[in-house]
């Protein structure tokens, strides 16, 4: 196989922060080569260095597309030659079709008139090719994440694509969905299309991946051929986190005590659907240092059961008792639920955990100002003692607490989250999908933290799609599906088996 990029030497350098220092990758045409690394590795910014994201002239280095010198002014001209990358966050305007989603910015047109019936043609080709059946004229924001993601590709080979860039693309989708996406990259390697995989789920790479690349701290430390026998998880963590994890999930010895907080027959309806019934009846409970898991497949309820514990922040018609130490207490505003003892990480930190624009200190004090406050004053020492303890019990990884929470990683944002919450100093902590979107070595690190709140006596509650997170972190498991509990499985009885038989025969 011949070389299609070769990237030598390449370096870039924000305010305070080396962020790839001399990184070499070379992929070959036609190959799935997967970019590993923990968060804050450098993945995503060497593909924006190749993308033309940051412009040729902003970084030392060079770059080689099919042989010839390549450099980008902007993601335009990166596209030209046929190079395409898919981010995270995806880029579709909701309110717009799937086929107008798909040439926005790339229209069908003559003399500036669009060719509408050419462009549906074109469209349905293209959802053919990524296995969608919707029509082209189906607006964007009536579909899943998973649908969302293929009319992403779909759009990426609308222009001719060669090499094709994809961030963490099923960080958000459920495990059919991923394995549809997967299988979809398999199909595009048939046709002639190389591809580049950023990922943290090591057993997707180790799935399709024909090279593996990692990356720690900005520096390339390994290029793996994925056939090798030398090859495994275990490696590439080493390679990634560079020291050996001989589990996963750290050890914890649980102290379980009295039952903390309980929740009896919790109705919810849909917050636009008044008719539509989201949660049913539901009890359960929490006891002191345990850490209980909520298992479902996405749609099951799951967070819009934590949404309307915590505040009523989801849903109408709301109805049930909370109960905290066997009292009731009023959880109706998330301003009362923090008072009483509850806190709610979001699964979106984005969008609704943090305000990106600001910093690292303005975010970890935010959900509780009167502590940092004296007579309705913030009293600037306090904010920055408590931020600066905060980063280092968490381990943040910044030069300061100055920092905009937009240029950490994705795992030191978690962090920043768990801080503002931790800082309400609450007893009971629903986490949602809490380690979406983060190595392998930060998800250690976030494990860590839960087992030291559990420790305190306090209760921890873990929302996850991941089912091995689940069994390798939590006590009990409640499994849910359609609004309700299938079933209860303790810690030492619990499997991947058992838990999707209870979702089937719900």
């Amino acid at each position: 196989m011949d070389t299609i990029l070769e990237m030598r030497g390449i370096t870039k350098t924000f305010p305070g922060v080396k962020a790839l220092d001399d990184v070499n990758l070379k992929v070959k045409r036609g190959e799935i080569h997967a970019l590993v690394g923990e968060n804050g590795a450098g993945k995503s910014t060497l593909m924006k260095v190749l993308s033309g994201v940051y412009p040729h002239g902003s970084y030392d280095g060079e770059i080689l597309f099919e042989g010839k010198p390549a450099a980008f002014s902007g993601i335009r001209d990166s596209e030209r030659v046929g190079i395409i990358i898919i981010h995270q966050e995806l880029a579709l305007v909701p309110l717009l079709s799937i086929a107008e989603n798909i040439f926005l910015g790339n229209e069908i047109a003559s003399s500036g008139v669009i060719d509408w019936p050419e462009t549906y043609s074109r469209a349905e080709m293209l959802l053919k090719k990524v296995g969608l059946k919707e029509s082209p004229q189906q607006q964007v924001d009536t579909l899943g994440v998973g649908k969302q993601q293929l009319v992403e590709i779909a759009k990426a080979l609308s222009k001719e694509v060669k090499l094709l860039i994809l961030d963490e693309p099923t960080a958000a989708l459920q495990e059919n969905d991923s394995q549809k996406l997967l299988d979809l990259l398999l199909e595009f390697q048939e046709q002639g299309i190389t591809s580049i995989l950023i990922s943290h789920k090591l057993n997707e790479v180790s799935r399709v991946a024909d090279s593996i690349t990692v990356l720690r701290d900005g520096h390339t430390v390994a290029t793996l051929d994925a056939e090798g026998s030398e090859v495994s998880e275990e490696r590439i963590i080493r390679d990634m986190v560079g020291r050996d994890m001989a589990h996963r999930y750290p050890q914890r010895n649980p102290q379980i005590g009295d039952i903390l907080f309980e929740v009896e027959g919790w109705n919810v309806w849909h917050a636009e659907h008044s008719d539509r019934q989201v949660i049913r009846d539901i009890g359960f409970h929490v006891r002191k240092g345990e850490v209980v898991g909520i298992a479902g497949l996405m749609g099951s309820g799951r967070t819009e059961l934590a949404m309307s514990l915590f505040g009523k922040s989801y849903g109408r018609n709301i109805s049930g008792t909370v109960k905290l130490g066997g009292k009731p207490i009023d959880t109706s505003t998330v301003n009362r639920a923090v008072q009483n003892g509850l806190a709610y990480v979001t699964e979106d930190r984005k969008e609704l955990g943090l305000i990106l624009e600001e910093t690292i200190l303005k975010n970890t004090t935010l959900a509780n100002l009167d502590g940092v406050s004296n007579r309705g004053v913030i009293d600037a020492t306090a904010e920055r003692h408590v931020s600066e303890d905060y980063r280092r019990a968490l381990g943040v990884r910044t030069p300061s607490v100055f920092q905009k929470v937009m240029n950490l990683s994705g795992g030191n944002q978690q962090k920043v989250v768990l801080a503002k919450w931790l800082f309400t100093d609450p007893q009971v902590l629903i986490l949602d999908e809490p380690t979406r979107g983060i190595d392998v070595g930060a998800k250690f690190e976030i494990y860590s933290i839960i087992n030291d709140l559990a420790a305190q006596g306090r209760g921890v509650i873990v929302i996850s799609s991941e089912m091995p997170e689940l069994l390798g972190m939590c006590d009990r498991i409640y499994v849910m599906n359609e609004g309700t509990f299938a079933g209860e499985l303790a810690a030492h009885e619990a499997s991947q088996e058992k838990i999707m038989s209870m979702i089937v025969k719900a």
